[in-house]
Formats: C-alpha cells, structure tokens, sequence
C-alpha cells in the first residue's frame, strides 16, 4: 500500500483490545470477561432501559419527551395551530341517540334501580350536547381548508387526540385532506387514539408539562367546547399564561355559552375581588363554527396579527 492511499475500513491486525485476554495466562479471566460484560454498568446509556427510566434520568427524558414532538412537527411544516379541547363523552349525535335509548331501556326495566335511572340521565344530557361534536367537526373542516398561510406557514388543528369533541375537530380537518394533530398522555388505563389524526402528528406524551407546553406553543387560538377536568385543566391554564401574560394572549372562544357561564361566573370572581374586571374579556363566546371562525380571525385582526 501506497502511503498516499487511505487505509482499509478494516484494520489488517487486531489490536491488543480486541482480543480477550488468554487463559492461558489466567483461566479466571473468562468468567470475570462475562461479568462485566453482563453487568447493567456497561450498557450504553441510550440502550440501558433501566437507567432510562430511573429517577437520575428524568432530565433527559423531559427533554426527549419535548423534543421528539418538535422536530417532527418541523419536519412536516406544522407552525401554526388552533388548539381544541372538550368532553371525550361527547360522541356524534348517532351514536349518542343509540346511548340513550339503550339507557333508557334498562332504566325502564329496572324502575327500582336508582343508578340506571341515574345514567338514563345523563346519557339525556349527553344527547342534547351531542351537537357540538358535528360543530367541532364543522370548525375542523373551516380550519384544515385553510391549512395552508401565507409566507409558506402551516396551520394545523390539534387536540388531545382522545374521543368525543377532539375526534370531530379532527375529523373535520381529515375530511378536507388537511394535517392534524393528535397530543396523546400515557396513562395508567389502555387508551386509544381517534382515528382521524395524522399518523406522522399522532404523538404520545410521558409527562403532562411537556405536552401542556406543545399545545401552547404554536396556538394562535384556544376554543374550548363543554368538557370536564382535563377540559378545565387545559382553559385556566391558558388563561392564567394570558392573564399573566407570560404568553401574549391569543383569542381563546368558549363554545355554549349557556353552559360555560353556569360552569366559570366571572361575574361572581369579579364582585369577590379575585379577578379584575378586564380578565372577563381574556375570552369569548360562540356557538356555531362559524362564529368561531370569526371570531378568531376578528380577534387576531385587531391585535395587528391576522391569521390568513
């Protein structure tokens, strides 16, 4: 070989170190040579599960739960987003129909039964909110045909990619061939994620602050149909980011207003003194997707940045 030549991939004689050392000079040395390694020590530390998962590494896995996320939503152009919360019990009118009469059945054939009476209920009540599942499937539809802003920007739904009002939100971006997003938590229960979300923006989460931050970082709005726990949890928090005004505020739209003054008196908060009088217009009300719509980019009109 020429020295102006590269040198082979493959080395043409070993190194000390790649040969065990022989037992012929120690014939202990095999065993110890398996110990070591076996031994959880000398695995690499990104292919050492247990290590991973232990409390020593949980900055890492913060960090990769934030970053797994966020380079694939670069990847795929995803810059903007509106973010859509509500109930998981909210199903599609169909399928909520069917629940109450098979409800009610069961209630009418046990008249002494106090809980099915109970659930007969409120499978009534969920059958008269079942709209808002065809509304959130609307705005889906509204947001997904304009996926595509100007300055080469990507607008995107996203939800927490569980059932209910989140699955028609992505359902309508679906039906108009748009991306979607879905921001899934593990939990300790098996869940499934809705079928309509993108499967390259369909993402599980480990910790609840990084999938929190994800929702946030890229809105342009927040519109929060009638929801339970996780529904509130996400629209204070929102709220206080934009009271406090930690994040600029964003437009965020509450959808039935009869509902959600029963559930958040801000009037009440204001005469209590525990809120200002100008935190009751950090939001708004609507109740079609299209006065959603227009609300958000009425909003956004004003502040100096439209959306389209």
């Amino acid at each position: 070989m020429r020295e102006e030549d590269p040198p082979p991939l493959r080395r043409q004689e070993p190194l000390p170190d790649q040969q065990p050392k022989p037992l012929l000079e120690d014939p202990e040395a095999a065993r110890r040579l398996a110990a070591l390694l076996t031994s959880p020590s000398y695995r690499e530390a990104d292919s050492d599960f247990d290590f991973l998962n232990s409390d020593a590494a949980r900055g890492p896995r913060l960090e990769l739960d934030y970053l797994k996320a966020e380079t694939l939503l670069r990847q795929h152009g995803v810059t903007d987003s509106i973010v859509v919360f509500g109930s998981t019990r909210i199903a599609e009118p169909q399928a909520a129909q069917a629940r109450l009469a098979e409800a009610r059945a069961f209630a009418a054939a046990h008249p002494d039964d106090l809980e099915a009476a109970r659930r007969a209920r409120v499978a009534e009540r969920l059958a008269e909110k079942a709209h808002y599942y065809d509304v959130a499937r609307e705005f889906g539809r509204i947001v997904g045909a304009c996926c595509e802003l100007p300055g080469g920007r990507r607008l995107a739904i996203v939800t927490g990619g569980g059932p209910g009002v989140m699955e028609a939100a992505n359902r309508g971006a679906y039906d108009v061939g748009a991306p979607t997003v879905g921001l899934n938590i593990s939990l300790p229960h098996e869940q499934f994620p809705n079928p309509y979300v993108t499967p390259e923006l369909c993402f599980r989460f480990h910790y609840f602050a990084m999938r929190k931050l994800h929702f946030v970082l890229r809105a342009r709005a927040l519109v929060a149909f009638p929801g339970g726990y996780g529904t509130l949890d996400e629209l204070f928090e929102t709220l206080t980011l934009a009271q406090t005004r930690v994040m600029q505020p964003l437009p965020i739209v509450l959808v039935g207003e009869k509902w959600w003054r029963r559930v958040l008196d801000t009037d009440f908060l204001v005469e209590e003194g525990v809120i200002a009088p100008e935190d009751r217009a950090l939001f708004s009300y609507a109740e079609t997707a299209g006065e959603i719509w227009e609300s958000i980019l009425r909003w956004r009109q004003k502040a100096g940045g439209p959306l389209l």
